[in-house]
Formats: structure tokens, C-alpha cells, sequence
């Protein structure tokens, strides 16, 4: 799909867009285009692949004059540009609202002005019910995407989403933490042991983009199913991974930490089709005039949420076997 394409990935220099470039870049696609506000992650970008295909840019999806800069002949853009750290989004708020809102919108008007083919938006399970700001602020980065698709019938552009849930050893993640504290030997800092977290790959995550832009239409919102483990589960596997017995220390909640996340709330899960290891959650395209859809409401007091509670439960040993799905981990253990 994506052969003599050009691919925008903003936020390009994090975890998922590293992981995005990796999934395409031994493809026909044409070139792919990073663009992030750090110079020095995409010289060390720069250092590492040494590829002709990637083209960086630096600009900030805060000014929509640098996001136009780079949307020149672009078909297809992967919007994962945000402020994603939950504390730092709880103390600063508005940064969270300039960056993952009005940088979102940025993005998708530069991509309609300049003709793009496909916009994915990257989105978190912590929009679903948010409690912090920063699912607060990705809540209104969907809507806002939402709302835009609305008026594109007819336009040759498509904007629709992807929500995930945690990426193990992504930015954020506390598997790196927690590798740290084993290696020197430190008590592992767990907010709440019996708090549940969607576990998937960076490269498992990356199909679920591949998917979405296969078979997005107007305003859809995919999702990935994932198993799900206990943070002590998680600590347990660790340990045992890396021969470890230091002891697990209980430190408390963070700031607007959830004690489990949901993927599809119930008033999604009324209309999301089930699409086998995906969701699709279409858009809602009513207007304003209620009064004419009175009849197709739905009665979600029966529907269940799908969330890292209800999904599939890893145990030990099958939180150890995805964890060796990951390069750090092989690496720190010689595989």
C-alpha cells in the first residue's frame, strides 16, 4: 500500500516512531519523513540508519508554518507528536491542551491543505473515562479529528485513529525502571501491585497503523486487543528473568495514575466491530438535529467496557515469554 509513498511520522524521533520507521523502512515506500522539535535524538536518528530514505525535520506541531514545511508531496502521516508522561501532564495542563489538541489540529489541516491520502492519529487508552490531563487532552484529540473527518467526503483525505494501551519499554514505560532498579540492585518502586496494564510490543503495536491505514474510513477509531497483567506479575517476571531478589517496594499512586485502563467504553462497544484481533470503532456522523434519531439510541447498561481488567489475565510465565520479545531484555540477557 504504502510502495513510492512519502510518510510523514510527527514526534518521529520517540519510541512509536522509531518503531513505525523500522516497520517501513526495508519496504518500496519512497522516503519517510521524521519530524520532531529534538536535533539531538534525530542526528543520533541521523548516526544510526545512515539511510537516504528518511529525511528529517525540525519544527514543533505547536506551529503549523514548520508542519507545512514538511508536508510538501507527503501521502500518508502518522500524527504520534505529544506530550504523553502523565505527572508532568497533571502539573502542566495547558502544555498538555497546546501540544496534544490544537498540535493535532495543526497537523490535520496542514494535511488537507496539502492533499494527503491518509492521517493516523495516535491516541491512548487513558482517553477512554480520563481522569488526568493528559487523557483528557488525547480525549479531545480524538474528537477534534473526529469532528474534521465529518466534513471531508469527497476530499481524497482520510483522518481516523489508533488507541492503544501500555507499549512495553516504550517512553513511559516502567519496564525500563523497573531493569534499572534489578541492575543495581534496588527495591522495585511499584505505585499499586494489583493495578492491571495492557501488555503489547512496540512491534505488535506498529501493525495495528499498517491495519488502520489498510482499512480506515472517516472518523474510525481502531483499536488492539492485548493481554493484560498485574504490576506484581510483571515485577515477578522480571526477577526471575534476570535472577534477581531484591524486594518489591509499595510507594503509592501517582498523580492521576487509573487503577485499571479501558480500551472501548461502553458506549463505544454498542457499535465497535469486532474485526478479530482489532476493534473499529466508526465514527458518530449524526448532526445536530437530535430529534431525527431519537429511535437509535442504545440501552449500554448491558454492553461491557473492554479494559485490562477484563481481557485476556497473563500469568508469570506468560508475561516472561512476551518480555523476551523485547530487544533490551535479549540483549541484557544474551539471546
Amino acid at each position: 500500500m504504502l510502495d513510492n509513498s512519502t510518510l510523514l511520522i510527527t514526534g518521529g524521533t520517540g519510541s512509536f516512531g522509531n518503531a513505525v520507521l523500522n516497520r517501513f523502512l526495508n519496504t518500496n515506500i519512497k522516503e519517510i519523513r521524521i519530524f520532531s522539535r529534538d536535533e539531538k535524538k534525530q542526528d543520533d536518528m541521523r548516526q544510526l540508519y545512515r539511510n537516504d530514505k528518511i529525511k528529517y525535520y525540525i519544527g514543533d506541531t505547536r506551529d503549523k508554518r514548520s508542519i507545512d514545511a514538511a508536508m510538501h508531496g507527503v501521502d500518508y502521516v502518522f500524527q504520534a507528536a505529544a506530550l504523553k508522561q502523565v505527572p508532568s501532564c497533571e502539573f502542566f495542563p495547558m502544555e498538555a491542551v497546546r501540544t496534544n489538541v490544537m498540535g493535532c489540529e495543526n497537523v490535520l489541516d496542514s494535511a488537507l491543505e496539502h492533499g494527503v491520502k491518509n492521517v493516523i492519529v495516535l491516541s491512548t487508552d487513558k482517553a477512554v473515562y480520563p481522569i488526568n490531563a493528559m487523557g483528557m487532552s488525547k480525549a479531545l484529540s480524538e474528537k477534534v479529528m473526529i469532528a474534521k473527518s465529518r466534513n471531508l467526503n469527497g476530499s481524497g483525505t482520510v483522518f481516523c485513529g489508533t488507541r492503544y494501551g501500555n507499549v512495553m519499554a516504550s517512553r513511559g514505560s516502567v519496564i525500563p525502571l523497573f531493569v534499572e532498579q534489578i541492575k543495581k540492585g534496588l527495591p522495585l518502586t511499584v505505585t499499586d501491585p494489583n493495578m492491571t496494564r495492557f501488555m503489547m510490543t512496540l512491534e505488535d503495536a506498529v501493525e495495528l497503523v499498517l491495519f488502520a491505514f489498510v482499512n480506515g474510513q472517516q472518523g474510525d477509531i481502531f483499536v488492539q486487543k492485548a493481554p493484560a497483567a498485574t504490576i506484581l506479575t510483571l515485577t515477578q517476571a522480571l526477577k526471575e528473568l534476570y535472577n534477581s531478589d531484591v524486594p518489591v517496594k509499595v510507594i503509592g499512586t501517582r498523580h492521576g495514575e487509573k487503577k485499571y485502563e479501558v480500551l472501548v467504553n461502553r458506549e463505544d462497544m454498542v457499535k465497535a466491530e469486532d474485526m478479530g484481533n482489532f476493534y473499529r470503532i466508526p465514527a458518530d456522523n449524526r448532526n445536530l438535529n437530535y430529534e431525527l434519531y431519537f429511535s437509535e439510541g442504545s440501552d449500554v447498561s448491558e454492553i461491557e467496557e473492554y479494559h485490562s481488567d477484563n481481557t485476556e489475565r497473563l500469568d508469570v510465565e506468560g508475561t516472561k515469554k512476551l518480555l523476551l520479545k523485547l530487544d533490551m531484555i535479549r540483549k541484557d540477557l544474551g539471546i
